[in-house]
């Protein structure tokens, strides 16, 4: 069973592998002691198990439902309870608003055809799940909160600073990494009234 940052992880053929994009994330999480925080797309849960270290209580949310047995799993695995998984496209079953929202956004062009698709395929133009997200989060977000999302180069990072900016977000690129033909970034978004 493969380690991630002190993690145990069971890994399943139809739910996306921790890879570069989420090593940025892991290693750049912005969740501090007490936060509440919701991962959206949380995967295997790595993320989400991963900020649960410092925060009160995680919510991890999967479109896929293989994801959420998986990510369960997981955490049953790890000994980690004060963490939550639930089946939910992007904000679709989650209330409440959040210190931290965590989204590692499927960013390739197309419909999805099998459940490991929904973690990589974005939409006609790979972008429609993250601007959907985009719009959506500030509702889920507390004053002061933080959005971080890892994108592809591929998917324009300039579009996604707009978008955030129109949604009332102010976001900058913290960290980058270059991964084959295309970079990955790590935008950090907060609140326009308090940046």
């Amino acid at each position: 069973m493969p380690v991630y940052y002190g993690i145990r992880l069971k890994l399943h053929p139809q739910v996306y592998e921790p890879a570069e994009d989420t090593f940025l994330l892991a290693e750049n999480l912005a969740v501090r002691e007490g936060d509440t925080a919701l991962d959206v797309g949380t995967g295997t849960g790595l993320i989400a198990l991963l900020m649960a270290r410092k925060a009160r209580f995680v919510l991890g949310v999967d479109i896929n439902p293989l994801a959420v047995e998986l990510a369960r799993e997981n955490a049953r695995i790890n000994g980690i309870k004060n963490v939550e998984f639930r089946l939910s496209d992007l904000f679709e079953r989650v209330e409440g608003k959040f210190d931290v929202v965590t989204f590692n956004a499927p960013y390739l062009p197309g419909e999805p055809e099998e459940p490991i698709d929904l973690a990589l395929v974005g939409g006609k133009d790979g972008r429609e799940v993250l601007d959907r997200f985009i719009q959506e989060v500030p509702e889920y977000l507390k004053p002061g909160g933080t959005v971080q999302i890892v994108q592809s180069s591929i998917t324009g990072v300039e579009e996604t600073l707009r978008r955030l900016e129109k949604a009332g977000l102010r976001g900058k690129i913290v960290a980058k990494r270059h991964v084959f033909f295309e970079d990955i970034v790590l935008i950090n978004a907060k609140p326009s009234d308090c940046v």
